[in-house]
């Protein structure tokens, strides 16, 4: 096996699938809903997803957490046996299921909209015509492009674009808030990046 030639295939195979991401009218929806419920409205925004889209959820909340919108991560599990007190009637929902019916992200939906009628909620999938897709407040489409995972099954691809995305959320609502350097360095008070924030430029 020639790993360098497998190695540029990957990453030819994911540079094309970040970069044929839908951009739609979803993005600047997201932001908003975010801006004026958690960033104005004093609520904070929740993320969850299962298995690998769980970590790419629990990553997405600690960025939101350090630029200026509260955010936690909520294990769909684990919010059946009492986490999903967490849950506030402000608060925004963001889900990732690259299926867009992963079970415990469908119940997880019902539990909170039983808890809090009309709560927001944005998912981030790979499935357009899904469940979650047809009853989010907001759907952003990942395009679907396959894993590279040589089985077709390993979250390879979808969790990279599920990455890039929530990226995008993050720094268009940096701008929208007019998140500075200076609020940055009042969230890190240690390591490099606290350093570098409170550094004279």
């Amino acid at each position: 096996m020639d790993v360098k030639q497998k190695m540029r295939e990957i990453l030819e195979a994911e540079s094309r699938a970040v970069a044929n991401i839908p951009v739609t009218d979803g993005y600047e929806q997201a932001v908003e809903l975010i801006v004026e419920r958690v960033f104005r409205g004093g609520g904070k925004l929740v993320t969850s997803g299962m298995g690998k889209c769980g970590q790419i959820a629990d990553n997405i909340a600690t960025t939101f957490s350090s630029t200026g919108i509260p955010a936690i991560f909520l294990h769909p599990s684990e919010a059946q046996h009492g986490d999903l007190g967490v849950l506030q009637r402000g608060d925004v929902l963001l889900l990732l299921s690259n299926s867009g019916r992963t079970n415990e992200i469908v119940a997880l939906v019902e539990l909170a909209q039983a808890l809090y009628p009309g709560l927001k909620f944005i998912v981030i999938t790979g499935n357009k015509d899904s469940e979650l897709a047809a009853h989010a407040d907001v759907c952003l489409w990942t395009g679907g492009a396959p894993e590279v995972c040589p089985l077709g099954l390993t979250p390879t691809t979808s969790t990279t674009m599920m990455t890039v995305m929530g990226d995008v959320l993050v720094v268009n609502t940096m701008l929208a808030t007019g998140f500075s350097r200076e609020d940055y360095a009042k969230r890190h008070h240690g390591g490099y990046l606290g350093q570098l924030s409170r550094a004279p430029r």
